[in-house]
């Protein structure tokens, strides 16, 4: 039985690649830029967080179509935190009694020696469990700067077990804007002994960037998925994956996120919530076109999402009230439940309690982890 150590101690870790100097400061904002000057973002250290993303409107203007704070700082502090656009690891998403064994079990021995009991830092009245890698994972964690160009950053962290993980993982990520409004980002992590890996960028959307709208509820999604991971009311995964067939959770054919709202009751994360909180499973596990797409026909913008990821997390922002940044019209005027829809490419879901489903999240040293996501921009008049 492997028990939670203490990783509550938020650390800068320095590191260095190549003959690039190393930044420590993770509240330091980092601007690139495509070169065709298509797409703009800007990025900090602390969660190697997207704090803006500026992409060409259909009016010729520019607009910052993800949400954030003006303070960098809220990053960390921010009691509500809602992991705004930050990478999320070591294992993102949700452990089942925040417990697993290695090899996997569909119910591990809590006194085992293969087991390994990780902080559960969301505590509902009949559960416990496991939320984006324990009280601090790597949404919180201070990434270091190790590599810059004009177009591109990669930021470091080092993992030492943190939370209750067997083993040190060093992970790194690579953001990168390109011609024609390319966005690519690239996650690698290497571990020291087994453990499990499961990583997302769980970046909140507003294409209209809220000129002209507030909510998303005319933003048009299509998603190439059939199945979806059922979870229970805490969003704890079932074991059972069914068709979205008849259900207000068909989005494979590109609908308003709006169109089937009254029908969307149940999905939102409790029995009574109006929205979305669902991994969907794609058609096609890493397709080499897009198997999502999100468009505004107020700005005009369209993203469409090419991942590696089996598995995609669609969540219509159920809980969010926050001051906006000023170029959303803020501090006076706030985010709102449902101002936004994160789109969070990755794994199955607590496959590490599901062995029946053959899905092997266990790394170790000459099994590397890798998620990569391309969101390409463009414009329809």
């Amino acid at each position: 039985m492997h028990i939670f150590r203490s990783g509550f101690a938020l650390t800068a870790l320095a590191a260095t690649a190549g003959a690039q100097a190393s930044y420590t400061d993770p509240f330091k904002e980092h601007t690139i830029t495509a070169p065709d000057g298509s797409i703009t973002a800007k990025f900090i250290g602390s969660g190697a967080s997207l704090s803006e993303l500026w992409v060409r409107d259909k009016f010729g203007g520019f607009r910052d179509v993800v949400l954030g704070y003006d303070d960098t700082t809220l990053w960390q502090t921010d009691p509500g935190h809602p992991v705004f656009n930050s990478i999320v690891g070591r294992y993102a998403n949700r452990i089942k009694n925040g417990t697993f064994s290695i090899p996997i079990s569909q119910n591990p021995d809590p006194n085992s020696p293969n087991t390994y009991h990780i902080f559960r830092n969301i505590n509902g009245p009949d559960s416990a469990y496991t939320l984006h890698g324990g009280a601090i994972g790597w949404d919180r964690r201070n990434w270091t700067l190790v590599n810059s160009s004009p177009s591109s950053l990669t930021f470091q962290h080092l993992d030492p077990a943190d939370e209750g993980f067997p083993g040190n993982v060093t992970a790194k990520v690579t953001f990168t804007l390109s011609a024609g409004g390319k966005y690519d980002a690239v996650v690698t992590a290497t571990a020291t002994e087994k453990t499990p890996i499961m990583v997302t960028a769980h970046v909140y959307w507003n294409l209209d960037a809220f000129q002209e709208t507030s909510n998303i509820f005319n933003h048009s999604l299509r998603i190439d998925s059939s199945k979806y991971i059922e979870g229970n009311g805490y969003l704890i995964p079932t074991g059972s994956l069914p068709s979205v067939q008849g259900t207000a959770l068909d989005f494979r054919k590109e609908r308003t996120i709006g169109s089937k709202w009254n029908d969307s009751v149940g999905y939102g994360g409790c029995s009574d919530c109006y929205g979305y909180d669902t991994p969907y499973i794609y058609d096609t596990p890493n397709a080499k076109t897009p198997n999502l797409s999100l468009y505004s026909a107020s700005s005009g913008i369209r993203m469409d999402v090419t991942t590696n990821q089996p598995v995609v997390q669609i969540y219509t922002a159920n809980w969010l009230a926050l001051p906006r940044k000023k170029v959303h019209g803020g501090p006076n005027l706030q985010y709102e439940s449902f101002s936004a829809v994160a789109i969070e490419p990755e794994g199955y879901v607590d496959a590490i309690n599901n062995p029946a489903w053959g899905v092997d999240q266990i790394y170790y040293p000459g099994r590397d982890f890798k998620w990569a996501t391309t969101y390409k921009f463009s414009v329809e008049k």
